[in-house]
């Protein structure tokens, strides 16, 4: 039987697909995520190399549902990406399975994206944060259904919707990063402390409740373009409709995301996130110091994107490219030298 190449003895098989793997990883995040790719290059080793992939995995996942071309194959892939999850940790207490993982992945997903699950280095990150991103993923597909009564669906009704949905999709994907520093360094202070470890995964997870917050803030327009309102609609019937004697309905922001009463509402949701990054911020500085000065260019580069927005308020001081508001490559290195000078 041909064994896979991924778990070959040889040498340069195996060094062939990492190599393909991480080079394929760092250029999705360097198209995806300017702030992060800045950020990427203040780690070091073996670390940066993992967090590179989990986003490189992140990504392909967001895309397998995002790029559907309908809402029975984003479901589809819903599907394939949680039996991705069974067999990967299968295959940690039944070997045989190692084989079946490949065969699935290849026969399963794109082939551009099958590198990216590979590598997953799911034999020392928890199960239950991939489960809850793949959760966070299909609550967007509910955007393209319809209710019962036939009108369009917004999942996100209350603020406690918008909660959950960004401590899935971004609070995961924090816990998950954290994970692997504590992997990398498991004698720093933070790692052998299990009360320190979980108090600074809590504040990880709030802290991807407040970078999702900036992203939900700066792609009101071009979430719209997809008909999608993250903005809850409770907030939205807060403001009121010149034109009728209600609140604003998510239709209106897709219609107009310009409104002046939904930048008041993006302001809102720039308010939301910086109470959380305040709340976080501090956890920042109980990991190793090995960690500590480059995990604070990744949040503060993306949280830039956030002071940005909120001190350009409805007067637009910033540039948009591609529908999303971007900090300048001046300032970006700025806040990266900042945080990094910080030690």
């Amino acid at each position: 039987m041909d064994v896979p190449s991924v778990v070959r003895i040889g040498a340069a098989a195996y060094d062939e697909d990492q190599i393909l793997g991480l080079t394929q990883a760092a250029l999705r995040l360097q198209s995806k995520s300017r702030s992060f790719f800045l950020a990427s290059g203040a780690f070091s080793g073996r670390l940066r190399i993992d967090l590179t992939i989990l986003y490189s995995f992140c990504r392909v996942a967001d895309d397998l549902v995002d790029t559907a071309k309908t809402p029975d194959e984003a479901k589809e892939s819903i599907r394939k990406l949680n039996d991705f999850v069974d067999l990967s940790y299968q295959r940690m207490t039944r070997p045989a399975k190692i084989a079946a993982l490949q065969e699935f992945i290849e026969a399963s997903f794109p082939f551009n994206a099958q590198l990216a699950l590979l590598q997953l280095p799911t034999h020392y990150l928890p199960q239950a944060p991939l489960r809850d991103l793949i959760k966070g993923l299909e609550s967007d597909i509910k955007f393209s259904e319809t209710t019962k009564s036939g009108t369009p669906n917004f999942p996100i009704a209350t603020e406690a919707d918008l909660d959950t949905y960004a401590l899935r999709v971004a609070g995961t994907v924090a816990e998950l990063c954290l994970v692997l520093v504590f992997h990398h360094y498991p004698s720093s202070s933070s790692a052998t402390s299990a009360a320190a470890k979980e108090r600074i995964l809590k504040a990880g997870r709030t802290m991807g409740l407040a970078l999702q917050c900036v992203n939900i803030s700066r792609d009101i327009a071009v979430d719209a373009g997809l008909k999608r309102v993250y903005l809850p609609t409770s907030w939205l019937a807060d403001e009121e409709d010149k034109d009728k004697d209600e609140g604003l309905a998510p239709e209106a922001v897709i219609r107009d995301p310009a409104d002046a009463r939904v930048e008041e509402l993006r302001q809102r949701m720039l308010e939301k996130a910086f109470r959380a990054y305040e709340e976080a911020r501090g956890a920042i500085e109980e990991l190793p110091i090995e960690a500590r000065a480059p995990m604070r260019v990744a949040v503060e580069s993306y949280m830039e994107i956030g002071r940005v927005l909120r001190n350009g308020g409805g007067k637009k001081k910033y540039k948009v490219k591609a529908g999303r508001a971007t900090v300048p490559r001046g300032r970006r290195l700025w806040v990266a030298w900042k945080a990094l000078s910080r030690g």
